[in-house]
């Protein structure tokens, strides 16, 4: 388990379009810790909002339809103490990134939902998996000892 002092500063999540799996990461993580830890989330590239990722969301109460995407070149701070990345090519950027600074990269590979094919229902099903896959990955990661 992770003790409170052990709980980094500051996260960013990375993946490829900014628009599904790290903005969703970011409102989980944003929601279980919204005072000890900032979390931002970018992309490689910046994409347009998805429907089905903010549907997802707002099933377990957390509102994407703010979130704007933006990508490594938007960041104003690097200051981050952990990068998660979701996606090959996220994890590039993010390894290039902390090149010269002291900051830990990890990557969590994650499906991009938007490739699975069919019809509403079964594309809800890959989104929610990815959303539920990612709750349990981050509160694990980031689950706090009980104080004594």
């Amino acid at each position: 388990m992770v003790e409170i002092k052990d709980l980094p500063s500051a996260v960013l999540f990375c993946c490829t379009m900014n628009t599904i799996r790290s903005p969703m990461a970011e409102a989980i993580l944003k929601r279980l810790y919204p005072r000890s830890i900032f979390v931002d989330s970018v992309g490689v590239h910046c994409g347009e909002p998805d429907g089905f990722a903010i549907a997802a969301m707002d099933e377990i109460g957390l509102d994407m339809t703010r979130h704007r995407a933006k990508t490594f070149n938007d960041l104003e701070d690097t200051s981050f103490d952990l990068i998660i990345s979701l996606s090959p090519e996220a994890q590039h950027k993010a390894v290039d990134l902390t090149r010269h600074m002291s900051c830990d990269v990890e990557y969590w590979q994650t499906l991009d939902p938007s490739f699975i094919e069919g019809n509403r229902d079964s594309r809800m099903d890959a989104y929610r998996a990815v959303r539920d896959g990612l709750f349990e990955r981050i509160r694990q990661r980031f689950m706090r000892s009980p104080i004594e």
